[in-house]
């Protein structure tokens, strides 16, 4: 795996790639959801405003889990002082190119999706309804996005592989790997492709189920929910300390198991709520050519 791609002087991140990748696929099936739901919003301004606030929620909640490696970490960064600006922005972007929260990044993203909610107004709603049709529309994009999303950490190395394995598919980390395996030839599950292939079945499931007359909100819940449990599963083969639980479970999936929590509870409080139901947009008309004179 590879955390850079060298073309000369210029080293573009393979995570910043992926994760774009992951922001066209997102784009491409909420947009297409809006399509079929009659729904004229921007979807791929929502799925920028929505990526930009997972990442940083991804990484805020990651840094805080550790303040005291936080400090020192902006120490590093700040010691070439203000006298140099570009040394203290690479160092910035070194710090940030590794290092995310899946959960903090699920808050986030939520969170800016029930505003731009507020704001699109889909299908003439307005309010809690309007935030709760929008999370809907994107349950499967973001599932989709997640996916693709996950290959930028297994191409840059960052830490979120799996376990030492002599399994077929094991893979070998690159030696600038930002995380590197110990040792640093050992063959490693590959986690993130493990919740690619998941997230995918996840989308497809989404996008059948949101074609028919739902609860309003109840989409939202499946997601939380299968999403959850894919999550807490590939943590019991992925190298994340294990600090709850007598030792046995880590930080992550103690989050995972509290938003499957959270979906059932969602499902359950959203069962009786009225489906929306909604055509798609009709075709654009094309403008006749005005006639010579």
């Amino acid at each position: 795996m590879y955390p850079f791609i060298n073309i000369g002087s210029v080293h573009i991140g393979t995570f910043g790639l992926l994760l774009w990748f992951a922001a066209v696929c997102a784009t491409v099936v909420l947009h297409k959801n809006f399509v079929r739901n009659g729904v004229d919003a921007d979807a791929l301004g929502i799925v920028a405003l929505v990526t930009l606030s997972g990442v940083i929620g991804a990484k805020a909640w990651h840094e805080l889990q550790n303040t005291h490696e936080l400090y020192l970490a902006w120490r590093q960064i700040m010691l070439p002082t203000w006298h140099h600006p570009v040394d203290i922005l690479f160092g910035f972007l070194h710090w940030f190119q590794a290092g995310f929260a899946w959960f903090g990044g699920l808050i986030a993203g939520v969170t800016m999706l029930m505003i731009q909610g507020h704001l699109a107004r889909p299908n003439g709603l307005t309010g809690r309804r309007a935030a709760m049709r929008m999370l809907d529309f994107a349950a499967p994009a973001a599932a989709i996005g997640y996916g693709v999303g996950r290959l930028g950490c297994l191409s840059s190395g960052d830490g979120d592989y799996g376990i030492n394995t002599t399994l077929p598919w094991g893979v070998h980390m690159a030696k600038m790997a930002l995380v590197p395996p110990n040792p640093p030839n050992a063959l490693v599950q590959p986690t993130p492709i493990y919740e690619l292939l998941f997230s995918l079945a996840i989308g497809w499931w989404l996008w059948k189920r949101g074609g028919k007359l739902l609860p309003l909100g109840f989409l939202t819940g499946e997601y939380l929910v299968l999403s959850g449990i894919g999550r807490f599963l590939v943590e019991f083969v992925r190298i994340n300390p294990k600090i709850y639980f007598d030792k046995t479970m880590s930080n992550a999936q103690v989050a995972a198991l509290g938003t499957v929590i959270v979906g059932a509870i969602v499902m359950f409080a959203t069962r009786n709520n009225k489906a929306i139901k909604a055509g798609p947009l009709p075709p654009k008309s094309e403008e006749p050519e005005p006639v010579a004179a």
